[in-house]
């Protein structure tokens, strides 16, 4: 995404660049808050009435579960469909339009493809917070995590500067899967350690 979203790309569809970012920015986190605060909503009926302890065990096995498929444990694979967002958008639509519909799929998370099961286990977290509230809280954070990187690319202006960029994703593409991986390894244990202080 950070590729697709750059002010050199954008002046040369005819549009705004800072507009563009700003819709998607505003879509992944809209996405997120709201699929956060269904999912806590649904958790308040569910888990509602169950402790918090009980909670974080369950969090923590999910996220080792998570992480078995991430390693790819027993032959087993990462669940996802195989779509990402419509790259035509970007010439039927304005900036804004097409900005805002890549933000609100890519804050969902999991509309298009999913490398990592953190995707999976943040919206477990936002079930088993069994609250409207802190679900909205939860996917917030998700979905504007997932779209703030793009300003990273608010200077790009040439294409020497862009083919940098994307030599750097390319490069960090695997350290990147790794740090999501450890990641999902220390929530697991935080979960665990908080179930058993509880």
């Amino acid at each position: 995404m950070l590729g697709s979203i750059t002010p050199l790309g954008e002046q040369g569809r005819g549009s705004r660049w800072w507009l563009t970012t700003l819709a998607y920015v505003v879509g992944s986190s809209v996405a997120g808050l709201a699929l956060g605060a269904a999912l806590g909503a649904l958790g308040s009926a569910l888990v509602g009435s169950i402790g918090t302890a009980p909670r974080l065990a369950a969090l923590g096995v999910g996220a080792l579960a998570g992480l078995m498929l991430d390693l790819g444990a027993f032959g087993l694979r990462l669940p996802t469909i195989h779509r990402q967002v419509d790259e035509r958008w970007r010439t039927r639509f304005r900036g804004w339009v097409w900005g805002l519909g890549f933000g609100l799929q890519l804050g969902l998370g999991v509309v298009t493809i999913v490398t990592t099961s953190t995707v999976y286990t943040t919206w477990f977290a936002a079930l088993l917070a069994g609250g409207v509230r802190s679900g909205a809280a939860i996917g917030l954070v998700f979905g504007a995590a997932r779209a703030l990187p793009v300003l990273g690319v608010a200077r790009v202006r040439g294409t020497d500067q862009l083919l940098r960029v994307d030599a750097v994703l390319t490069r960090l593409a695997v350290p990147a899967r790794r740090a999501a991986i450890a990641g999902g390894g220390v929530a697991a244990a935080v979960a665990l350690a908080g179930s058993m202080r509880w």
